[in-house]
């Protein structure tokens, strides 16, 4: 587990699959706001539930909490379970929907894969689509995340995926959320894109949503210092009340915007 020395309040960092520290490293060391940080990666869990519990039973008392990717699932997953200990809620790259009819082929394939080839030649082929597009990627940010997935196994990426494939509709969770929440997507992430936020964020209007330029799916990686501004005004709003709300974020890194659009990506 990473730490930053700090004072409360505690912020819980949740890791997405096949994540662990290095995703939030970056943002890490960009926060400005002092906050008690835990982050939580999840091999060899199977399920958003005992991944919840898990957050649940390591940290003391109320917190924040922060998810990516399928971090963000286990974070509405850990309201669902305990409510009242959840002071803000940050959701980045993420979804609320039930599995789609095709993901059990479209995920199995990639765990074979990973079984049959390793988890290199997996990341040749699952994260490009996850990076943004617009502009090339550093090539740091590329030989940290391909060495975060190589630190993997086949046996814990399918636990994951059994995880996510068995995740029930979080659609009820976020709409009754009372907390200051945040919604995080980037321009150019293609596997939970704006749409899919702007729907999330019609389920919880009063929530803040924050569309980040020149970033895909890896989002805490690829705009770290994008991401530390969106959560300190974030923490500065959990720190204030605890209802949920929408802020002003002034930095000339993040463009907010809001897609009215209802439609959902599937993943």
């Amino acid at each position: 587990m990473l730490s930053h020395t700090a004072r409360r309040p505690v912020l819980a960092l949740l890791c997405g699959l096949l994540c662990d520290e290095e995703i939030w490293r970056g943002v890490i060391a960009a926060l400005a706001t002092e906050v008690d940080v835990r982050v939580f990666n999840f091999p060899d869990f199977s399920s958003l539930a005992d991944m919840a519990g898990h957050v649940l039973a390591s940290v003391q008392g109320p917190f924040a909490v922060a998810g990516h990717s399928m971090g963000g699932r286990v974070a509405l997953e850990i309201v669902r379970r305990s409510e009242g200990r959840v002071t803000g809620i940050a959701l980045l790259n993420t979804g609320v929907h039930p599995p789609a009819a095709h993901e059990p082929v479209s995920r199995g394939r990639l765990v074979s894969l990973a079984r049959s080839a390793g988890m290199t030649a997996l990341a040749a082929e699952w994260l490009p689509p996850m990076l943004n597009h617009s502009a090339p990627v550093q090539a740091d940010v590329q030989a940290r995340l391909l060495a975060m997935i190589e630190r993997g196994s086949p046996d814990s990426f399918a636990a994951q995926i059994r995880a996510l494939l068995t995740r029930s509709d979080a659609a009820p969770v976020l709409a009754k959320l009372q907390v200051p929440t945040l919604l995080l997507s980037a321009t150019g992430d293609t596997w939970s894109p704006p749409a899919q936020h702007a729907a999330m964020h019609e389920l919880c209007p009063r929530a803040e949503l924050l569309i980040v330029p020149a970033a895909g799916h890896m989002l805490p990686i690829e705009q770290p210092v994008a991401v530390a501004a969106a959560l300190d005004s974030w923490l500065a709003r959990v720190g204030q009340d605890n209802r949920c709300g929408v802020a002003d974020v002034d930095d000339s890194n993040i463009a907010a915007q809001r897609d009215n659009t209802s439609s959902r990506s599937t993943l």
